[in-house]
């Protein structure tokens, strides 16, 4: 799955030599990620090039003369896409070359050193426990560690994520984000600018079906169960009579129980704006236009790619020769789906716009307060 890599933000510094570089401000997810030079990008990309071969999105081009400013913008896009590309390979992402860099960048960006601490992650019923981290620490690392105290098995621990929560004083909150597993969470904490942000454990799957796929680990039933219970009084979930009936009962059943999880003990950093969030779907051989206003549009992107991804893992395990209908660019293209899972969506640079055809048409438009 493409991450939500931008670089809305560059800036001109003096080097020890007395010339001037460029530092650009990458954001992930709405959040500053990092600030990094072309060169350490540049030396990044050499080293998974001899690692992976050529199979790398293409790096854009040294410049050995100064830049005109399109020329400044055009690098500035093209490693956008750079980065937007690069993690599209799941062999990448979890290879030490591509790890190590992103997260030395992190812990540099913010003048963080890597040394012990404690991190509470916040569980769906509002309570919290406290893991022993490195501030180096990966998303994936902590999520590892969160399951050994928890008890939640090892095997299971791609069907959760760990999140940005931001917690008001009303007692409400909003989901802000998944990290990245190559997120340091220490870092992301400390560096977000939102307000009584706070890391939590929540399930990261959307197909209710899924579910199943849980039910022989305790501590997995105890989450998913805690996180139904939130997003029905959140009024995230509208479940049918049938299923809140249940629901009550195994709340009852759970009350007179004890022993479970649920008793257990510079530039600026986030993207505070209403986003455009579009997206097509096809009806009656019609492509129509959504366009949802939020604040909160990487994370319902991400929402959709996963359940679009969900849903067409389970096609192709029911039909290894399945066709998947795509748009693009006003008309239908076919791709040939086999068992591997594969990404076709894809991010507009950050200086284009987005050009509807006439024949199609927006459906709905939701502003922030409708959400």
């Amino acid at each position: 799955m493409k991450m939500h890599f931008c670089i809305p933000v560059s800036q001109q510094r003096p080097d020890a030599l007395g010339g001037r570089y460029t530092l650009y401000s990458v954001y992930l997810d709405g959040f500053l990620f990092c600030r990094v030079r072309y060169s350490q990008l540049h030396r990044w990309n050499e080293q998974l090039r001899r690692v992976f071969g050529d199979c790398l999105p293409p790096f854009p081009p040294k410049y050995y003369l100064a830049m005109t400013t399109s020329m400044a913008n055009e690098r500035r896009d093209q490693l956008e896409r750079y980065l937007q590309n690069v993690t599209v390979d799941p062999n990448m992402l979890r290879s030490d070359v591509f790890v190590d860099f992103l997260k030395l960048v992190q812990l540099d960006t913010f003048s963080i050193t890597t040394k012990k601490a404690s991190l509470d992650i916040f569980l769906p019923n509002g309570r919290s426990i406290q893991v022993e981290i490195l501030t180096s620490d990966t998303a994936e690392r902590v999520l590892e560690v969160v399951s050994h105290k928890t008890g939640l098995c090892r095997e299971l621990l791609g069907y959760f994520g760990l999140f940005l929560i931001q917690f008001s004083k009303e007692g409400k909150f909003s989901v802000m984000k998944k990290l990245a597993d190559f997120e340091l969470p220490y870092v992301s904490l400390r560096s977000s600018e939102v307000e009584n942000c706070k890391v939590g454990l929540r399930k990261w799957y959307l197909d209710p079906s899924l579910d199943s796929m849980l039910m022989d680990c305790r501590a997995a039933v105890n989450l998913i169960y805690m996180q139904a219970i939130q997003d029905i009084q959140k009024e995230w979930a509208k479940p049918t009579q049938a299923q809140r009936q249940k629901l009550e009962a195994l709340q009852r059943e759970d009350n007179q129980t004890k022993g479970t999880l649920l008793d257990m003990d510079g530039a600026q950093q986030t993207l505070n704006q209403n986003l455009e969030l579009r997206f097509q779907y096809s009806e009656e051989s019609r492509w129509q236009w959504f366009v949802i206003y939020t604040r909160q549009a990487f994370l319902l992107s991400s929402c959709l790619k996963k359940m679009i991804s969900e849903k067409m893992v389970k096609l192709a395990a029911e039909n290894p020769e399945m066709q998947i209908e795509v748009p693009e660019q006003g008309r239908s293209k076919k791709y040939h789906v086999q068992q591997s899972q594969k990404d076709y969506s894809s991010f507009l640079p950050r200086t284009s716009k987005i050009m509807i055809a006439e024949v199609d048409c927006v459906l709905g438009t939701i502003e922030e307060e409708g959400l």
